[in-house]
């Protein structure tokens, strides 16, 4: 699995909003943007996939910014990496609602391709971000 900007930039923002927001107050996009040297526009694009994902909310308004929707202990590096990435899976074959490979019954790989999946689900779901802030 190759992660794109947009999973490692959404990881960033949100572990700065897990940082940033403990104290009830929202994280603009400007102060998250400043303090990890990426673009405003980008950030807010990808705090909006966030939003829907229900990794972030969004308040507006002039304080407004960006909140945890839920605690950093109850959001896992996967949430956010499928809501901007889509699947984890290291194979198409296995990403949820594709095409069922017609070789699928007589793969010889797909019990290697499953195992990695399993090991790569696990992980990014082990790992929090509240324990990704606590590393910062």
């Amino acid at each position: 699995m190759m992660v794109s900007t947009k999973g490692r930039y959404s990881l960033r923002l949100a572990i700065e909003v897990a940082i940033l927001g403990t104290d009830g107050v929202p994280v603009t996009m400007r102060q998250a943007a400043e303090r990890q040297d990426l673009s405003v526009k980008y950030l807010e694009q990808l705090g909006g996939a966030l939003v829907k994902a229900g990794v972030l909310k969004s308040i507006r308004g002039v304080s407004g910014g960006y909140l945890l929707a839920r605690p950093a202990d109850e959001i896992t590096a996967g949430d956010v990496l499928r809501a901007t990435e889509g699947s984890c899976a290291p194979v198409a074959c296995l990403e949820e609602g594709a095409a069922v490979c017609p070789r699928r019954d007589e793969c010889m790989s797909i019990d290697f391709w499953r195992g990695l999946d399993t090991v790569i689900e696990n992980y990014v779901d082990g790992i929090t971000l509240a324990d990704l802030a606590k590393a910062r």
